[in-house]
């Protein structure tokens, strides 16, 4: 009985929101709630889906060069499998604090909740700087991420200009992202991105088996430890992309109905992945070593042109979700969050972009990058802080006792929960962080003393550097 009046008080501000903000029926307002503002179950499984993954699809066969197929293949279902069940207790987390705090009486109707500011609720200031700065640091670099995919896939449609140039090009593009009020907002974006993506994966994948096997194909990874952990922790990183998952699920109507949400979408994003990664790696071998992104591999056609367009688009949706919960931090600090005005809030998120265009192009390293991020940043912002915060927050007994949300039967209560918590902090911390770390860092200044900071073309035929 508890748990039912509690689903009401969460679910309630979102509807009082929805017929605050679009009561009229005019078409003009049905064609926003269409096509603009999106609070379902369905926008909330697009928009995980859809922000999972994006550049990495073109890196993941990068990564089976390293690990070799069985290993890349495993450690998909593997680290998706451990996505999941991390994204389940920042949903559980969430839930929890915002539960407490409508019991207090606060209204979070102008206000979007962010991750730090749950483990502040639950477990204090210092909670909230750590998950502060590793959350911001993750998102900062994830957006950077996208803006160096943007310069290297553009580059197999016209090479005129070299990816540096592109990397200013697109970084204006991107900066427009200010103008998207919040997650409500992505929801026409979320459909066209994922079926964006699920052209691409499947472009690679047919493409790849039609072109067959180069002559002389060799599969002989995984050769050394540090290519084997950076290509682990590159896939680490693939399902580490629920950073925005507060967010997410603050734009929900009902955000307990999130619990198996990131989980479907993992499935999902599974079935583009796996064959996709496969497939190129089959075809190319270990060719894919000196070639992070997969499209410069395969020939020149219009199919191939669409897949590049395609996945810029998706770069741009993706650069968005990654870099509005850093809007949201930069508005809260400068006290505009609450404003109305979405002029003056776009006006003050413009300098979040200034960084993240810089940091494009001092380490434009497209594939070793993502490794780099994944094990230093990933790992402590979406798999080892919310196992962390989930024990300590339901440590006592009376906190398990009033818990919200009880653990899942099949795990056998609290102590199957704590000890499943146990096993992703000491996994991570030892083989992502630990060995991930040494190795993509080797990896990244490697790349450094090979290409250089500032590089103007990386990886690029010398011809056209």
């Amino acid at each position: 009985m508890a748990s039912e009046k509690v689903e009401t008080v969460v679910a309630g501000n979102y509807v009082e929101m929805e017929h605050e903000e679009g009561d009229s029926k005019s078409t003009k307002s049905k064609l926003s709630k269409l096509f603009w503002h999106g609070g379902s179950v369905y926008d909330a499984w697009f928009s995980c889906a859809s922000n999972q993954v994006a550049q990495v699809l073109l890196t993941l066969p990068y990564s089976f060069s390293q690990l070799g197929m069985l290993s890349g293949i495993l450690f998909q279902l593997f680290y998706g499998l451990m996505g999941s069940w991390t994204a389940y207790l920042i949903s559980v987390l969430y839930v929890e604090y915002r539960t407490r705090k409508e019991r207090e009486k606060v209204d979070f109707r102008n206000h979007v909740i962010q991750w730090f500011e749950v483990l502040d609720g639950l477990l204090g200031k210092h909670w909230r700087n750590i998950g502060l700065l590793f959350n911001c640091t993750f998102l900062l670099f994830g957006s950077v991420i996208q803006l160096i995919a943007c310069a290297s896939n553009i580059y197999y449609i016209n090479d005129n200009l070299d990816k540096r140039t592109w990397t200013y090009i697109f970084g204006a593009c991107c900066a427009t992202t200010v103008f998207i009020p919040s997650f409500h907002n992505y929801r026409i974006w979320s459909f066209l991105g994922l079926m964006m993506t699920t052209y691409t994966a499947w472009y690679l994948t047919i493409a790849s088996l039609i072109h067959g096997q180069i002559e002389g194909v060799k599969h002989s990874g995984p050769t050394t430890m540090v290519l084997y952990f950076t290509g682990a922790t590159n896939i680490l990183y693939t399902f580490g992309g629920h950073a925005v998952t507060v967010e997410i699920m603050h734009a929900m109507w009902k955000p307990q109905k999130f619990k198996l949400i990131y989980l479907m979408a993992t499935l999902y994003v599974l079935t583009l992945t796996l064959p996709s990664a496969s497939a190129v790696y089959w075809a190319y071998g270990d060719l894919l070593l000196t070639h992070a992104n997969a499209l410069s591999l395969l020939p020149k056609t219009r199919f191939r042109d669409t897949a590049v367009i395609l996945m810029l688009i998706h770069q741009f949706i993706t650069f968005g979700f990654a870099c509005t919960p850093l809007y949201f931090v930069w508005e809260k600090f400068l006290g505009v969050h609450s404003t109305k005005s979405l002029f003056k809030r776009a006006i003050a998120r413009l300098p979040v972009v200034i960084p993240i265009w810089f940091l494009a192009i001092i380490f434009p390293f497209f594939g070793p990058i993502n490794s780099t991020v994944g094990s230093l940043l990933v790992s402590f912002t979406v798999y080892i802080i919310p196992a962390m915060a989930h024990m300590v927050t339901f440590a006592s007994p009376s906190a398990r006792e009033n818990a919200v949300e009880r653990p899942p039967s099949f795990l056998g209560g609290w102590a199957g929960l704590f000890s499943v918590n146990i096993f992703v902090v000491g996994w991570v911390l030892v083989v992502g962080f630990g060995f991930g770390g040494w190795a993509s860092m080797l990896n990244f200044i490697r790349q450094i003393d090979t290409f250089g900071l500032f590089t103007k073309c990386y990886q690029c035929p010398p011809h056209k550097a």
